[in-house]
């Protein structure tokens, strides 16, 4: 695999390549608002008892919104933060309270006014601050050590459970996969890393001024961490400034791949996008931004994004395979589609119908595994009688067409 990290008209763009398939693109625009991650010292402006949440000011230009559930109280017997929700909002938190909150969705177009910035369209904010690093993600609040839940395979969260206790004197922390194959002094490093930087962010909780403490991933550490998995056999750059900014990060979390850092001079500085131009994949960006996409064997689908929901039609086209061969084919492409152009919320897939229980259930099946690949959480709800397969995508960041629309303003 190798990793691509480009910039256009101030935006960062971070493409990660496998056999020359792009199999990974994350943009960061310039005038981002709010990004995912991120994490803010905020102060409760509204309390809104019908949603059993409150307003919070981010910082002089955003606002976000902390539901019950997201909240973490201090528990008067063990001394703990436990998760709120058990009593309304209101009884634990009243304006004017200063709180630690961290953005769970990323958020592109500010605001100009109070109102409007209390609107639905606020960032999703929560107290349950977590700190990703390339293997493990910290959760200060966390008693317990988890497993991402991201790993379904019976066998793989076994062995990292028995992993997890043979560490000593780690607490609070989620083992994402990569850590399966990682050796234990590599963990233990990048744990007290980890703890380290929240004990440092502990300095920044005390102002009465809402404000900014720390920048959520930015596309490089997103795709970094997305790819941990994997073995990247290059990083090529060509500027200067990401370039150090790319082996600052791995110096700290992946010492192993700063060797695998390559500046790239171009024969044309003045070719936009000129690293994607020089491998060869512009097409393929181009293509996302095209609802329909043709297979390998001449069937196509066709993604058309609404309001409420994202549509796939899976159509035969030239192809006189089976309706199963056809299905299998497009599943590939429909997730890879998912990821590369980050869509989000009810996804429908009108695939070719089945004609037998056994071929539902191979679908299903394929599917899945599809899935499994998605760095973020993704839900199959089932296939109906009429072949719709119903899926659920929780974004990290605005989907990629919204983000390229803000990055080139």
């Amino acid at each position: 695999m190798e990793i691509l990290i480009d910039e256009l008209e101030e935006s960062l763009w971070v493409a990660a390549i496998e056999k020359n398939e792009l199999i990974g693109l994350e943009i960061d625009p310039a005038d981002e608002e709010v990004r995912w991650g991120s994490i803010y010292w905020a102060k409760i402006v509204r309390i809104d008892k019908a949603m059993d949440a409150v307003y919070v000011e981010l910082d002089e230009d955003n606002y976000g919104l902390l539901h019950n559930n997201d909240t973490r109280v201090k528990d008067k017997k063990s001394d703990a933060f436990i998760k709120g929700g058990d009593s309304q909002i209101g009884k634990n938190f009243k304006t004017g309270d200063m709180v630690a909150v961290q953005a769970k969705s990323g958020y592109l177009v500010s605001e100009d006014e109070y109102e409007a910035a209390m609107e639905d369209k606020s960032a999703k904010v929560s107290m349950d601050i977590t700190l990703p690093g390339r293997h493990l993600i910290y959760a200060p609040f966390m008693a317990e050590n988890k497993i991402s839940s991201r790993i379904k395979d019976k066998k793989q969260r076994k062995q990292i459970q028995k992993m997890l206790n043979s560490l000593d004197g780690l607490q609070g922390f989620i083992l994402r996969a990569s850590a399966l194959n990682t050796q234990t002094d590599v963990l233990i490093r990048e744990a007290q890393i980890l703890k380290e930087i929240w004990e440092q962010l502990q300095n920044y909780f005390k102002d009465k001024e809402a404000q900014l403490i720390m920048l959520g991933p930015d596309a490089m550490q997103r795709t970094f961490s997305d790819h941990a998995s994997s073995t990247i056999d290059q990083i090529d750059i060509i500027s200067m400034d990401q370039y150090q900014e790319t082996e600052e990060w791995c110096e700290i979390y992946a010492p192993d791949m700063v060797t695998k850092i390559q500046p790239v001079e171009l024969p044309d500085h003045n070719t936009e996008l000129g690293l994607f131009d020089f491998h060869d994949i512009i097409d393929q960006v181009e293509t996302l931004f095209n609802p329909y996409i043709i297979l390998k064997n001449g069937g196509n689908i066709i993604v058309q994004q609404a309001a409420a929901l994202c549509a796939i039609d899976v159509n035969r086209g030239q192809d006189t395979r089976s309706n199963l061969s056809i299905n299998l084919e497009a599943i590939v492409e429909v997730g890879r589609q998912l990821r590369l152009r980050n869509i989000g919320g009810i996804i429908i897939v009108d695939l070719l119908k089945m004609k037998t229980k056994k071929e539902k259930e191979k679908i299903s099946e394929a599917m899945n595994q599809i899935v499994a690949l998605d760095p973020c959480t993704v839900q199959i709800h089932g296939l109906t009688n009429l072949g719709l397969m119903e899926i659920t995508r929780k974004q990290r960041t605005p989907s990629l067409q919204d983000r390229l629309d803000i990055a080139l303003k």
